[in-house]
């Protein structure tokens, strides 16, 4: 009798003992170091490997593979090398990507508080446009799409965009008058061009060269990053120093994949992402800086330096852009823009 309940004992330990063993095994196969998830993260952009974007990108992934030991890998699709403009935003909601960085004025169609980067001279440079994302009425519309199952986390600064075209210099309103420009689309957008006589049209990033190159539309609006690395000095005659709006990005992600990361797979991921906003924030300014001297050494298009008077004369032409939106917008998203930009 003694035995038979000896070796019952030892019976029920051997099974606890199994479980035990069990339990740790599939920790480890789930989650790889200290209880990190294995995954997969696609991040597709449309810009060029010389961008603050993809600075940004790079150090977010070098930051997540390292202190997940692995588990981790994220994979980097610039160029719309993965997917483009017009197709993104559809696959980010799908989860069949989960980070994207798209240009802000994208996502007017589903709100249009989205427009802010697009108002008309409203942020001088990228610290007056961060402390607008980084606020609350900023964090709010970039929270707006959760019910498309998309989730905005952090805005990424691009700067000021300019103005290239291949038909005069323009150095007034006036100058604008029957020409075409490719925008990244959007009600502010069409109306500041309408508003100086002009015609506007969204063509994906990835075709502008050769919409340029093709005479499709005589101009465009970017930084000097983008024109610079794509080289549509190549393909236009002209550039006027503007900035008169801008071009912002945020990293977007997927609700249901970001849902699905455990503690300590998200603390990760939110780190790197952190990284990356540090990097893309700090690289925005010095690689447009850069940019412009290769532009100038390039020699291929006249540079227009518009004057205190002549910025003036834009901003005057362009002031009624806020009235005909401010419903649309929300005189509360103008409040806070105008307080972030120290107005």
């Amino acid at each position: 009798m003694k035995k038979y309940i000896l070796s019952t004992s030892l019976l029920m330990s051997a099974l606890v003992l199994s479980a035990c063993g069990s339990d740790e095994a599939a920790t480890d196969g789930e989650g790889g170091a200290e209880g990190v998830q294995e995954m997969t993260i696609k991040f597709s952009h449309v810009v060029a490997e010389n961008t603050p974007k993809h600075q940004g990108a790079l150090a977010m992934k070098e930051y997540i593979e390292t202190e997940s030991d692995g588990a981790i890998e994220v994979e980097i699709y610039p160029n719309s090398s993965l997917f483009g403009d017009q197709d993104e935003y559809q696959n980010l909601a799908s989860n069949n990507v989960q980070f994207i960085a798209p240009d802000l004025t994208k996502f007017v169609g589903n709100n249009p508080q989205f427009n802010v980067p697009a108002l008309p001279f409203m942020f001088d440079n990228d610290e007056e446009a961060i402390a607008f994302w980084d606020g609350e009425k900023g964090q709010e519309i970039l929270g707006s799409l959760e019910s498309d199952g998309v989730l905005g986390l952090s805005m990424w600064p691009n700067g000021g965009k300019h103005i290239t075209n291949n038909e005069r210099p323009i150095d007034s309103p006036d100058d604008f008058q029957g020409l075409k420009f490719r925008t990244q689309g959007g009600q502010v957008l069409e109306a500041i061009y309408s508003a100086m006589g002009a015609g506007s049209e969204s063509i994906p990033f990835g075709e502008l060269y050769t919409a340029l190159d093709q005479g499709v539309v005589e101009g465009q609006e970017n930084t000097f990053s983008n024109i610079e690395s794509k080289k549509f000095d190549e393909v236009q005659d002209y550039m006027t120093i503007m900035n008169h709006t801008r071009v912002d990005y945020a990293v977007f992600t997927n609700t249901e994949f970001w849902e699905s990361m455990n503690d300590e797979t998200k603390e990760i991921v939110q780190a790197g992402l952190d990284e990356g906003t540090a990097v893309a924030r700090e690289e925005a300014t010095s690689l447009n800086e850069e940019a412009l001297e290769l532009i100038r050494d390039r020699g291929l298009v006249e540079i227009i330096e518009l004057t205190p008077e002549q910025i003036e004369e834009f901003r005057t032409a362009l002031e009624p852009i806020y009235d005909e939106f401010e419903d649309e917008i929300g005189a509360d998203v103008y409040e806070a823009a105008r307080e972030a930009a120290g107005q």
